[in-house]
């Protein structure tokens, strides 16, 4: 079955679906979004996404408009049209309709997206990913914004060196995220994560939940040359759930493979995911 989309009141097949070329997401790249998906064909942790999504829209200053019930029935609605035994959700605010392509105007325009869940490699998984670095600073961090300019090209230079995508490092040397996915590092056995100048993410929380019932956990400043004292790396996403680095720039993370720390947050997901799976409820 194909995906679909919610537009301008009306749901369709994704294919079919028109945005016009004077809305400012297209125009300027004034919009925000969140993804998220399903297990057993729930949404998982859907009010924290959709709780984001409507403070990414505070953070860039774009009108709102949406109760969580009515965003909360408009994916039900689509779940049940688009029948996909797990999908992927994507809810995106745009600026909408600009006579003069750069002011909003008083009514934003929502795009919903249901689509078949997508998978990754079990190489991933079972041997970990390489990351590329590189040095620049994300306007408004905070906030899960369409603007991807740096991020697309980026990535496509990490494929290109063989990796998955770059770890941003800011102007003064700290460690932030990769360009999809917040990152953690195992340092002398405490959890190490950046806390702040970041997109905090769904399943970031989730894993720092985990983690605290059996490791040292330490949301701080994250310099980049601490990297080298790193024994594990992962990142974390809605999409790609916790995935084992072990390269970063060239330079082995800890031995080369996923280490025991990850594999055991890795097991605790499943577990915690499994079972929401699993309650129906």
């Amino acid at each position: 079955m194909p995906s679909v989309c919610y537009i301008d009141g009306e749901i369709v097949p994704l294919a079919e679906a028109r945005i016009p070329v004077d809305d400012l997401g297209f125009q300027r790249g004034f919009g925000v979004f969140d993804f998220f998906r399903t297990y057993g064909g729930r949404p998982f942790r859907a009010r924290e996404h959709l709780r984001r999504l409507r403070e990414s829209a505070t953070a860039v200053g774009l009108a709102f408009p949406w109760e969580e019930g009515e965003l909360l029935e408009l994916v039900g609605r689509l779940l049940a049209r688009a029948g996909f035994p797990e999908a992927n959700l994507r809810l995106i605010a745009s600026g909408g309709s600009s006579p003069d392509f750069l002011t909003p105007p008083p009514n934003p325009r929502l795009v919903a997206i249901a689509s078949p869940l997508q998978s990754y490699p079990a190489e991933w998984y079972e041997r970990g990913i390489a990351l590329t670095v590189v040095r620049r600073e994300r306007s408004f961090p905070e906030a899960k914004t369409v603007n991807y300019l740096a991020a697309v090209s980026g990535i496509a230079a990490a494929h290109r060196a063989g990796a998955v995508e770059p770890l941003i490092v800011d102007r003064d040397g700290l460690v932030r995220e990769g360009e999809t996915a917040n990152f953690f590092a195992v340092v002398s056995g405490t959890l190490v994560t950046p806390g702040w100048g970041i997109l905090r993410g769904v399943t970031r929380e989730l894993v720092l939940e985990l983690a605290r019932g059996f490791l040292r956990v330490e949301e701080r400043d994250l310099p980049f040359p601490e990297l080298a004292e790193a024994d594990e790396a992962f990142i974390t996403a809605t999409n790609k759930e916790i995935v084992p680095v072990v390269n970063i720039g060239g330079r082995e993370v800890g031995s080369g493979s996923p280490g025991p720390e990850t594999r055991k947050l890795m097991a605790a997901f499943r577990r915690f995911t499994g079972a929401f799976a699993a309650s129906g409820a």
